[in-house]
């Protein structure tokens, strides 16, 4: 059985890996034109697993930011893995104990929660473990293809490669903005805010990490008083 559920989460990963392998092999080559070596940028993405964290800590990094900045900026952009693991700890089975939530938490991403959370019944950690496993490998590898290419791709094609990490982001927040004009709101806000970081003189002096700080908290917090939850969402 045991077997069974870790194979079902490996056929589950295939379509994750393939996807990450792409945005990552775009990581890696930002890393690589930074100046990073090869095994450098293979270790963040091993050590990480956090696409949207390690670009804005790529370019934290570039800029020369501190300690400080590089935390916070983290500590914003990924809270949200805390939320979908609270999320799906609701649907663990018994036999998911403490030391495989501890150890299997740090694959929790956007896209591997979704899978997980649509699964019908309870989640196994033979199914997290499997579906969890090529993502990991796709991420890693994407970003040593990445690293270890970029100094050989045609300018042309590291430039296209370039915008793939936007055309995520697009992905991640059109739909949202398309089902829910609430999301669509806050959305603008942020890009709204994000100008003013990039455009107005006395705003430009702050750094890019502190920038996406203050866009993010400042467009949640907006967004959390314009629409508060009713009392039976929040149940």
């Amino acid at each position: 059985m045991k077997v069974q559920e870790w194979k079902q989460g490996i056929r589950d990963g295939i379509p994750i890996a393939l996807g990450y392998f792409s945005v990552s092999f775009t990581f890696g080559l930002m890393a690589e034109e930074a100046g990073l070596a090869w095994w450098q940028a293979v270790l963040i993405s091993v050590t990480n697993l956090t696409s949207a964290g390690q670009f804005a800590g790529l370019d934290i990094m570039i800029v020369g930011g501190v300690y400080i900045e590089m935390a916070l900026t983290q500590l914003v952009i990924n809270l949200r893995y805390a939320l979908m693991s609270l999320s799906l700890s609701q649907k663990l089975d018994r036999n998911f104990g403490t030391g495989k939530r501890l150890g299997l938490g740090f694959f929790m991403t956007d896209e591997i929660f979704g899978v997980a959370a649509s699964r019908k019944g309870t989640v196994s950690g033979s199914y997290f473990s499997g579906l969890a496993t090529l993502p990991m490998g796709g991420w890693s590898f994407g970003t040593l293809a990445g690293a270890l290419l970029g100094g050989i791709l045609p300018a042309i094609v590291q430039a296209a490669f370039g915008v793939a990490i936007y055309g995520m982001f697009l992905a991640i927040i059109i739909p949202q903005a398309r089902d829910d004009f609430r999301y669509l709101i806050v959305i603008v806000i942020a890009i709204l805010l994000s100008c003013g970081f990039r455009y107005i003189p006395l705003l430009k002096q702050v750094s890019s990490g502190f920038s996406i700080i203050l866009c993010a908290v400042i467009a949640a917090g907006i967004g959390a008083w314009l629409y508060p939850l009713e009392p039976d969402q929040e149940e």
